[in-house]
Order: structure tokens, then C-alpha cells, then sequence
């Protein structure tokens, strides 16, 4: 009991400094703001929101990994992130990647974590740091280091003491490296928000009390560091005090049950994109209207801060994702896996932004007000009516049925599932439903200059008991043979058969049976292929039956067993297991042999793995022969490759293989697996990326080396130039003008158009491109997406010349989307429809 009063006192001296109870002369002041506010510094919170030196704040944040793309991308994707009307970027921090052995870190390269965030500073936005340590993120073992699992007595995110004590100092050195490079904002840098754990109340339940405590022991441990910025955590009702609690999901306006003190401001730490996929998986999208409503649905219900994950999801190079996910990561975020604008997800959420910016004064000073007018229909009013301010969200929540709802004697059209935003309850600006802005289309074109591809072999050797002995009764448990250093284990044994002991009847063969705990495995008997087996993301355990040809005498089994990642999620990782369980012979005229307990020899890792024969010295150390045909299971394949032409993102497309990873001048650019296909019957992914800091810049020669699993060939893998120089727009002539028509500035909303303004088709390059074609372009009623657009019943015959004549030769244009402007002759040709514009251009240098 004393030691706890103790401690509670200790942990009340830290943060008395922190907290500011504010009763006056204070901007949160009010008796609509929540009076207390909580102040670290110069970023302080009240329960309405953020305080950046002195000043309320509307934060919109995008979810960057640094580790998942490269420094030489990092400037490119924040700039863009910047124009998307970001002025948060939030990043997990890697402990793994850092302290991957433990009191030996490394923060180079791609893991240059101070790099990153000045980077992000320079260009003139905030930071949130999520220290985690654990971040799950689909990335390897949620973030934990392998050795943090042998270490004696130890269990993960609990009240463990063997694991505080790793936590503590690893959340000691990241907090003591910003102070030491001052990024905390207090100190003139840009981290304004700080994060510990992640989403714990998902297993809070599995540990019980010690769960509660933990929950506690971990807040206070993160506030003790007094590193002069608020401390969050996401999913955490029971967040402590003065720890803020956020949400994560997809639709927080409607989901979260708020701040668990009036005090704290409601932040969205994770507002999913889309969804990571895992091999198998088929293509799962979420579209750019529905993220833009839950967008708008947050600030108008008061909250403060939504961040995007991912804004930009990257690559898991190497072997950095967690079990199953595969080696592109959230690609259908607004910046695509390479970091190429997805639109119009980008575009429409860009000026959703600008929209709530509009609106900015209204929400941040004005009275809340709800006006419920049924089950689906609602308009929530911000407003100061002595300072002239007023902003409306009119909200129709109905999926599938359009609305027109009557707000201060105005009718208001509204799509479904739309909100309409009204910067001075007026005129609507921004529909949710209602993209006016960019689209495109992503190209993968075949290199006309990197694909003289002549491929030469090598062919792993298969270890048997005569080369790898048994040295213990079962085989070894996969993860602690490992430790995290492969992805492949070897398995031997022997035995012996008697010619009575085989088949004798034509056609009968006896069949190895393996039961795995997952991930994967291959088979050989004798040296010879015989298969492969898989698990699944949901259920990682299979079973592996395959004919063998035995023989009398003795006879040698050779099981590869693979991980695709450690587990990244749920209660007791350190308990989670992988690898053959029991393994046995059917078919045999005397019975089953079992040899779970035969005596097993165990080996980590390839010989080409090893030897790095990836790499350009390693690749001297092995024979290879050309590649003729398919190739027997578990060969390597190398070759060169010029570099792409262009300054656009390169990918290679995996056709006609397996499984396996594939490296580019030493440096793996992850794991491909082409034969697990998705219910649509295709792989769950074809293309990889590979970046172009990585090529040689000489252009002549690179060095690709694809190690495969299964029997495979690589005549069909191809060098890709990836692009979206097909650009679309795709607008009604009943749908608002751009939110850019407006601007509010001191207080007061004009318009900036001349006359009204109206619906315009609006088309640009990616930079340092023009448009040099106008593939289609039709007003009236025409079908299709970017990419595929076709004629309807309906077409203004000079749409097309209109569009050329605005856009040819251009960066960038814009059309009117009005009869007067596209029907030539000013006759309607397909009256009583509203009619849209379609355009579809071509960019090039």
C-alpha cells in the first residue's frame, strides 16, 4: 500500500505542472467550450479542440510510414500530401526495424525517423508520433522485436514487469532522441500530439486486472517524460487522465462515444481508407464519397482532428509485413503504393478540406445547434450571430434515396448518404456525394527498353539426413528456430521400408501427410518435389497431403517450412506457434507411419540466402546455367535489366510464377505470391514495386533475382513504367461549382467567380506533363469510369472539338458543364435528363 501511495504521488508531481485549470482570459473560455483546458505549453486542449500557440486549430492528418517507401520519395509524397490539404502527417514508430537486435539500433536509410520528420517540418506541417510500442499496422510482430520474445517471463502489453522495463526504455530513447533534435513543438518542432499503445482495449479483457493496470502504468509512464504535448490513445475508453482518448474506424461521427471527460477534444486518430489486404483476399475498395461524408459528419458533430490511414500506404519491402499481408500496403489510399495522386479519392478529399476550412470560424467559435427533422435527415448549425458567422451541415443518412430538405425558407437538393456544406448557411460549397474534382486511371505500361530479360538458374540444394542429421525427437517449433532471422526452415528425417511395406496394386501410391501450425510449406521425399501446402490469414493451420514415390530401403522426407510474417494483433503473441506438428505416411500395405517422433534435423535458412546470391557478390558464388523451361521447386533465378526510361515509378509484374521474394541490386522489394488466388480467381496482387532509388544510374545494368518455391518459369515476368496520365472528369451540369469558386478571409465568405458559379469540368497533368490527347469526351448520358467511358443514348455532337480546343496542348484546363457552352447550336438534344460531361485526356512530356 505504501509503495502505491507513493508511486500515485510521484505520477501527481509530474503532471501538476502540466495541467492548467483556465477560468478566464484563456481562448477556450465559454460557456460552450469546456472551461477546463489542459495545457502542455504551447499545445493545449479544451473539449473543443486543439490549441497550437494560442490558436485553435482544424487538423487534417494523412497516415505516412517512412519504412514503407524510400527517402528519395519521402519529399514528393508530403508535398502532395500538403496539397491534399494535410496539415498533420502522423507516423508509427518502428521498434523492430530500430532496435532489431537488442542495444544495437539503427535509424539509416529508410529508418531515418528524424530525417523523415524534418522533412514533414520544412514543409510546413505537424507531426503526431505514435510510439506505440506496439503498433500492430499490419506490419512484422506488430512492431516487437523477435528478442523481446525471449526474454525469461516475459508477456506482451500486460502488467508484466520484464516488458515495462523494455518498453519504458525503448519509449525512453525515441522520446530523448526529439527532445535531443528538439521536435517536440514546445521547442520549436513539429510533433504536436504523442501516442502510446495501440487500440488496447481489444485484448484489455484477456488480462483481466493486470490489463486495468497496464492501461494505467503506461499513460503515466508516457506523461512522465513531460515532453510538453498532449498523449493519446486510440480505442481506449478508459484512457487516464490526461491521456486523450481517439477513435478509430470508418465512420467515428456516428461510432465513437466521445472524449471520456468533457474536457478532452474528439480526435480520429484512424479513419480506414480502404483495407489491407492479405494474400487471398480479392479487391476491396472504399470510396472516395463515403470516406468524404464520415469525414464531414465528424466536424460537424464537434470533432477536431481526422486522420487518414493510410493517406499514403507504401511498400512492406523485404520482409517487414505481418503474417499474410501482402507486400503493397492500403494502395487504394488518396497517394497509391508508388505515391501517385488516386483520384478522385485525392482531389475530393482535398477540397472536402477546404470546405471545413470554409467553414473554419463557424466551428471553432460558433454555438452548436441540431436540428432533427426525421430519421435520416438532420442540419447542425455553428453560430455567433453577433460576430455575422454561421456555417450548416445538412445531412441526407438515407442510402438510396435522394432528398430535398427545406433549411431557412431554401430548398436544398441532396443526393443519398450526402452532406451538403454551407460556409454561411446559404450557399452549399461541397457535397459529399458530388465530386466535381480530377479523376484518373492508373497505367501499367511494358518498358520498351528493360525487358531483354535472359534468365539464368541455380537450384537450392535439398538437404537430407545424410548432410543435416537428426539432433532432437520433433521437429523444432518454426518461430524460435527462426527467430525472425528467414523465412525458411529446413526438416529432415529418414527411414526405412520393407518391400512388403509398399502398395503392390497398380496405381496405389502412399501419401505424406503433414499437419502444420502454418504458415507454408514444400515437400520433397527422396530430393523429389512433391508440393506445397498453405494456411490462410484467418486460420494459419492446414493440412498437407501429397502421393510420394518411396522406395524399399531408406528414404529421406525434407520439409521447407516458411513463415509469410509473424503474427501483428490479439492477446499472448508471445505464445503464438508455426511449423509441422505431426507428420505421417499412409497408404502402406502395413499400416501408418508416424515419424512425428522420428528424429528431426533442423536447419535456418538457404544456401542462396546465405550466400547472398542476391546480391552482386554473392551472385559469383554459385554456378548458374540459362534458364530453359519451367524450373524444379525452390530455384533461384537472376538476370539484368536496364533501367526504365522516364522519371515515373517502375514495377514488375510477376507473371507466370509462384511464391517466393524478388530482389533488385541486393535490395528485396518483398514477397510475391501469384498461386494463391483470390475467390475472383486472380492473384491478390500481380505488380511490385520497385523504387527508383534503387536502379542503377548508369541505366545499363541491374540485377534482379527472384527466389521462387514451386515449380515455375520467368519467361513472363515484365519490367513496368507506372503512371496515371489518364486523366477524367466526370461531372452533372446540377452538381455545385468547386469549393475554389469561394473563400472566406476575415471573417467574410464571397464568391471568387464572376457572375454564378456553376458545375466546370477541370483537367490536369501530373507535373511537367500536357495533355496531347482528348481520348473521349461526350455531354449527355454517358457511361462508364475513367478508363472505359462509352457514348449513351445521348451526345452533344461538338463536345469533343470544345474539349480539344480548350485543352490540347495544355498542363491544365477547365469547361463549362452547361448546355449553352457544349450544345454548338444551342439546341438541347436530349431534354428532360440531367446530363453530364465525361472527358477522357491523355497526359505526356
Amino acid at each position: 500500500m505504501t509503495r502505491t501511495i507513493v508511486a500515485f504521488l510521484s505520477v501527481i508531481l509530474v503532471l501538476l505542472p502540466a495541467i492548467v485549470t483556465a477560468r478566464g482570459g484563456h481562448p477556450g473560455k465559454g460557456k460552450h467550450n469546456h472551461a477546463r483546458v489542459v495545457g502542455f505549453r504551447n499545445v493545449t486542449y479544451d473539449g473543443k479542440s486543439l490549441f497550437v500557440n494560442g490558436r485553435r486549430e482544424l487538423l487534417f492528418s494523412g497516415s505516412i510510414h517512412y519504412t514503407r517507401s524510400t527517402p528519395e520519395m519521402w519529399p514528393d509524397i508530403l508535398e502532395k500530401a500538403r496539397h491534399g490539404g494535410l496539415n498533420v502527417i502522423q507516423t508509427y514508430v518502428f521498434w523492430n526495424v530500430h532496435e532489431p537486435e537488442q542495444g544495437k539500433f539503427n535509424f539509416e536509410g529508410n529508418y531515418d525517423l528524424v530525417k523523415f520528420i524534418r522533412l514533414v517540418q520544412q514543409k510546413g506541417m505537424y507531426v503526431t508520433l505514435r510510439v506505440g510500442p506496439f503498433i500492430q499496422a499490419e506490419w512484422n510482430h506488430g512492431g516487437l522485436p523477435y528478442w523481446l520474445r525471449e526474454v525469461p517471463g516475459i508477456i506482451f502489453r500486460t502488467d508484466n514487469e520484464p516488458y515495462k522495463k523494455h518498453m519504458k526504455a525503448f519509449v525512453g530513447k525515441i522520446i530523448q532522441m526529439m527532445k535531443d533534435e528538439k521536435l517536440f513543438a514546445p521547442q520549436g518542432g513539429p510533433i504536436i500530439l504523442a501516442q502510446i499503445e495501440n487500440e488496447y482495449n481489444h485484448i484489455q479483457l484477456a488480462y483481466e486486472e493486470e490489463g486495468d493496470r497496464y492501461v494505467q502504468w503506461a499513460a503515466n509512464m508516457a506523461v512522465a517524460f513531460d515532453i510538453g504535448v498532449p498523449w493519446v490513445m486510440c480505442k481506449q475508453k478508459d484512457a487516464p487522465d490526461p491521456v486523450i482518448n481517439a477513435c478509430n474506424g470508418r465512420h467515428c461521427g456516428d461510432t465513437f462515444s466521445g472524449p471520456n471527460k468533457p474536457y478532452k477534444p474528439s480526435i480520429w486518430t484512424e479513419n480506414w481508407t480502404a483495407q489491407y489486404r492479405v494474400f487471398g483476399d480479392p479487391v476491396s475498395q472504399r470510396s472516395a464519397e463515403d470516406i468524404a461524408f464520415s469525414v464531414a459528419r465528424f466536424f460537424s458533430k464537434n470533432g477536431n482532428l481526422v486522420n487518414y490511414y493510410m493517406y499514403h500506404g507504401g511498400t512492406n519491402f523485404g520482409r517487414t509485413s505481418s503474417a499474410f499481408t501482402t507486400t503493397r500496403y492500403y494502395d487504394e489510399a488518396p497517394l497509391d503504393e508508388y505515391g501517385l495522386e488516386r483520384q478522385p479519392k485525392w482531389s475530393h478529399l482535398r477540397d472536402a478540406h477546404t470546405a471545413m476550412l470554409l467553414c473554419r470560424k463557424a466551428i471553432l467559435h460558433g454555438v452548436p445547434t441540431v436540428q432533427k427533422l426525421n430519421t435520416f435527415h438532420e442540419v447542425r448549425v455553428f453560430e455567433k450571430p453577433e460576430a455575422n458567422i454561421c456555417a450548416a451541415f445538412i445531412t441526407n443518412n438515407h442510402t438510396t434515396e435522394p432528398a430535398t430538405i427545406n433549411f431557412r425558407g431554401s430548398n436544398y437538393f441532396l443526393p443519398p448518404h450526402s452532406i451538403s456544406v454551407l460556409p454561411d448557411c446559404k450557399t452549399v460549397v461541397y457535397n459529399t456525394q458530388s465530386i466535381v474534382s480530377q479523376h484518373n486511371a492508373r497505367n501499367f505500361v511494358r518498358s520498351a527498353i528493360a525487358n531483354n530479360l535472359k534468365w539464368e538458374v541455380f537450384s537450392e540444394p535439398i538437404p537430407s539426413t545424410n548432410k543435416l542429421p537428426s539432433n532432437q525427437k520433433f521437429p523444432a517449433e518454426l518461430y524460435v528456430l527462426l527467430k525472425d532471422t528467414t523465412d525458411y526452415g529446413w526438416y529432415t528425417t529418414s527411414f526405412e521400408l520393407d518391400p512388403e511395406d509398399l502398395p503392390k496394386k497398380s496405381g496405389a501410391a502412399p501419401v505424406l501427410r503433414i499437419m502444420s501450425l502454418g504458415h507454408t510449406l514444400s515437400a520433397f521425399v527422396n530430393g523429389q518435389y512433391i508440393g506445397t501446402g498453405h494456411g490462410t490469414h484467418d486460420d494459419k493451420t492446414f493440412e498437407f497431403e501429397q502421393p510420394a514415390n518411396f522406395k524399399v530401403g531408406t528414404n529421406y522426407v525434407s520439409i521447407l517450412a516458411t513463415t509469410v510474417g509473424l503474427p501483428d494483433s490479439g492477446a499472448y503473441m508471445e505464445h503464438r506457434y508455426a511449423g509441422p506438428k505431426s507428420i505421417s505416411v499412409l497408404g502402406l500395405n502395413t499400416g501408418t507411419i508416424d515419424l512425428s517422433e522420428n528424429g528431426w534435423g533442423n536447419r535456418v535458412g538457404l544456401k542462396g540466402e546465405q550466400l547472398q546470391i542476391f546480391s552482386e557478390e554473392g551472385s559469383k558464388k554459385v554456378e548458374w546455367s540459362p534458364s530453359v523451361g519451367q524450373a524444379r521447386a525452390l530455384s533461384w533465378f537472376k538476370t539484368r535489366f536496364a533501367t526504365p526510361e522516364g522519371r515515373g515509378p517502375v514495377a514488375i509484374r510477376m507473371t507466370g510464377m509462384g511464391k517466393g521474394m524478388i530482389w533488385v541490386n541486393g535490395q528485396s522489394i518483398g514477397r510475391h505470391w501469384m498461386t494463391f488466388l483470390s475467390p475472383l480467381g486472380h492473384p491478390t496482387q500481380a505488380e511490385y514495386h520497385i523504387p527508383r532509388s534503387y536502379l542503377n544510374i548508369n541505366g545499363k545494368d541491374n540485377l534482379l533475382v527472384v527466389l521462387e518455391e514451386e515449380n515455375a518459369c520467368p519467361d513472363k515476368i515484365e519490367i513496368l513504367n507506372v503512371d496515371r496520365d489518364t486523366i477524367c472528369s466526370h461531372i452533372a451540369e446540377n452538381e455545385p461549382a468547386n469549393v475554389n469558386s469561394w473563400v472566406s478571409r476575415h471573417g467574410q465568405f464571397r464568391s471568387v467567380v464572376k457572375g454564378v458559379a456553376g458545375p466546370q469540368a477541370s483537367l490536369k497533368c501530373p507535373s511537367g506533363k500536357k495533355i496531347v490527347a482528348v481520348e473521349f469526351a461526350s455531354f449527355g448520358d454517358p457511361s462508364g469510369y475513367c478508363g472505359k467511358f462509352s457514348l449513351g443514348n445521348c451526345n452533344a455532337g461538338p463536345t469533343k472539338s470544345i474539349v480539344e480546343k480548350e485543352c490540347l496542348g495544355k498542363k491544365e484546363c477547365m469547361v463549362s458543364v452547361s448546355g449553352s457552352n457544349l450544345n454548338g447550336n444551342g439546341v438541347d438534344g436530349c431534354p428532360g435528363i440531367v446530363k453530364t460531361l465525361a472527358i477522357q485526356a491523355k497526359c505526356s512530356y
